[in-house]
């Protein structure tokens, strides 16, 4: 499937899985070629094929595998009850249900003021507490993704398909 043509679906279905899970899943490789998986929740989607995370000293495995290899698989499931509910009631997907993206990360550089009041502008809602102040405060850091290639999750189910 042709990942620029869907990118605006695959957009939409990043802000549904944040909206649902308040994460996403980011699969590295560990030196000994283990596949590792870490929840992220920082993750923004720009132009077509490409993003940003924040990245923290709490997630100190991610960065470790990134120094081997930058390979890396996204994970985006939208989890929200009413959407699967909707599905199972009605014995199809209107959308796909998730979505990997594949890419390479790039080297850690500092963020930009953009990203960072982007960053703060989606966590705004819970800025008043405690674990925000823990981990969303002082976000400096970001690593830059190419995504390279993009697969829709597809169940059993009908799923309307994307355009390919």
């Amino acid at each position: 499937m042709d990942m620029t043509a869907n990118w605006n679906d695959i957009k939409s279905l990043f802000n549904q899985s944040f909206k649902s899970s308040f994460h996403f899943s980011i699969a590295t490789v560990t030196e000994d070629g283990a596949p590792h998986v870490t929840p992220i929740g920082s993750l923004m989607l720009g132009k077509p094929g490409y993003g940003f995370y924040f990245e923290k000293k709490l997630l100190m495995h991610l960065p470790l595998n990134l120094e081997k290899n930058k390979k890396v698989c996204v994970l985006a499931v939208n989890t929200s009850r009413w959407f699967w509910l909707k599905s199972l009631i009605t014995g199809k997907f209107t959308t796909p249900p998730a979505v990997r993206l594949h890419g390479f990360a790039g080297d850690s550089r500092e963020a930009t003021e953009a990203e960072v009041a982007l960053w703060q502008k989606r966590v705004r809602r819970v800025s008043f507490t405690k674990g925000h102040g823990i981990m969303w405060r002082n976000m400096i850091r970001v690593r830059d993704i190419e995504f390279t290639r993009m697969e829709p999750v597809l169940m059993e189910m009908p799923t309307l398909p994307w355009k390919n």
